[in-house]
């Protein structure tokens, strides 16, 4: 989206968002519900000025568990006033609405029958408030909006993902070109993750302004029902991409990532060359790290969009449901340009849950 032309530009002083937590506001949709018994509960937390790691940790204190048996669906930006759900394991409801956390509140609790997993998220719904010093010119939003709600909205890694200093996908191939057994695993992860977004996005860049449509040899995805298949008659596939059934999708990479075929595999295959990633078939990791890789959709709809200005025009007001992994960062920066986040101007790096986006 960096080198769209068409991308609105509002005077020459970006938007501000997150000047206070309350200017950005997250609340995960769930999966499923919990069915109301089991030996795991599900709690229905709001934090504000907290990681999810942070409230991760403070629940198995207070109920005496550990950490990592704390489950989390996704993990939630520590600059903003988030809704999110966690689980533990044999603790009461009722005692865990009485749970005192810093920054953070127990607004539901409910018995379920296991673990909640990394992933288990229908949306996140976002509520986000923009800030100016001049009034902003909506009408070209608006345009923007309803373009990317019809052709969808590119679904790149948003830069969060590449850490403070944006170098955490060159520690990555560095680290699986050592070939060593990482010292902290969770670590390591997370920037492969980033190297993986680092290919994704690129591959996405390729295909310019086609991300809304497919190519010869494309591993595409049915919106409807999740489902991948491979690109081999471009007559019958387009219009269907034109008409939102299907997209086309870009590599997570790794030992089982379904490749694509044809033209859209050697696309594939020359940037992740050029960007130091090995042919899949000779692809490995160090000792006690893994990654089995995936296909990740070049675009998203976003969902129940809508924007209006506060305060005599010079703020906006965003608000928006997105799939788990998509970037509310992305959509804000498609619809007005760049924007300035107030929330980094005293923050410490990013820890590897502070994202915002899962």
């Amino acid at each position: 989206m960096d080198s769209d032309p068409d991308r609105p530009r509002l005077r020459g002083t970006p938007l501000r968002s997150r000047e206070t937590p309350e200017d950005f506001r997250v609340v995960e949709e769930p999966l499923y519900p919990p069915r109301g018994e089991g030996k795991h509960t599900f709690l229905f937390v709001e934090k504000r000025g907290r990681t999810t790691e942070q409230v991760a940790r403070d629940l198995a204190r207070v109920s005496g568990g550990a950490a990592r048996d704390v489950g989390i669906a996704g993990r939630k930006d520590r600059h903003a006033v988030t809704r999110q759900w966690f689980s533990l394991e044999g603790v009461d409801p009722e005692r865990a609405l009485d749970f005192e956390l810093e920054g953070a509140r127990v607004l539901e609790a409910h018995r379920h029958d296991h673990k909640l997993r990394t992933g288990h998220l229908r949306a996140n719904h976002f509520e986000v408030v923009l800030r100016g010093d001049a009034p902003v010119e909506l009408a070209p939003v608006l345009v923007r909006a309803s373009e990317l709600e019809s052709r969808g909205l590119p679904n790149r890694f948003g830069m969060q993902r590449f850490g403070r200093d944006q170098d955490n996908a060159d520690r990555a191939r560095a680290l699986l070109s050592e070939g060593k057994p990482p010292r902290d695993r969770r670590a390591a992860r997370f920037l492969v993750s980033a190297l993986q977004s680092e290919v994704f996005n690129a591959v996405l860049d390729a295909r310019s302004d086609s991300y809304d449509d497919v190519i010869l040899g494309d591993v595409a995805r049915v919106e409807e029902s999740g489902g991948l298949f491979w690109v081999d008659d471009l007559e019958r596939e387009r219009p269907r991409a034109r008409a939102f059934e299907i997209s086309a999708t870009g590599p997570i990479f790794g030992t089982k990532m379904r490749p694509p075929r044809g033209e859209a595999a050697e696309l594939e295959s020359e940037i992740m060359g050029r960007l130091g990633i090995p042919p899949q078939a000779s692809l490995s990791f160090p000792r006690g790290l893994r990654a089995r890789g995936t296909r990740r959709p070049l675009r998203i709809r976003p969902e129940a969009l809508s924007i209006e200005t506060l305060e005599s025009g010079a703020a906006i007001r965003v608000v928006c449901a997105l799939p788990p992994g998509a970037y509310v960062t992305v959509l804000l920066e498609a619809l007005v340009g760049e924007v300035v986040d107030g929330s980094r101007k005293a923050s410490s790096p990013d820890a590897p849950g502070d994202v915002g986006v899962s």
